[in-house]
């Protein structure tokens, strides 16, 4: 069972940065396609960005130049760093692993961003 934990939300002003931390248990990890979704009150939960096994990386074209993803396998964890965010970055944002096409998710951090 792979357990998934992030942290690093919270209340920033426009322009402001933030960083996501999504920690995973098991051994997994390296093996896995990991990814930042996030989910505003009724609507969809939508892909932010991912980071295969392999490294590749991919981007909603929101985001594309403000957030970067990374991971480090050695700790079992991949970042999201949110740089120049907007009011509208304002979401839940969840943690997602992929592997042998079983997919898990974290609970989710809160992200708010002030105008």
């Amino acid at each position: 069972q792979v357990q998934l934990v992030e942290s690093g939300g919270g209340l920033v002003q426009a322009g402001g940065s933030l960083r996501l931390s999504c920690a995973a248990s098991g051994s997994i990890f390296s093996r896995a396609a990991m990814g930042w979704y996030r989910q505003a009150p009724g609507k969809q939960r939508e892909l932010v960005a991912l980071i295969t096994s392999g490294g590749t990386t991919d981007y909603a074209d929101s985001v594309k130049g403000r957030f970067t993803i990374s991971r480090d396998n050695a700790k079992n964890t991949v970042y999201l760093q949110m740089n120049s965010l907007k009011p509208e970055d304002t979401d839940v944002y969840y943690c997602n692993a992929k592997v042998l096409a079983v997919v898990y998710w974290g609970k989710g951090t809160l992200v708010t961003v002030s105008s």
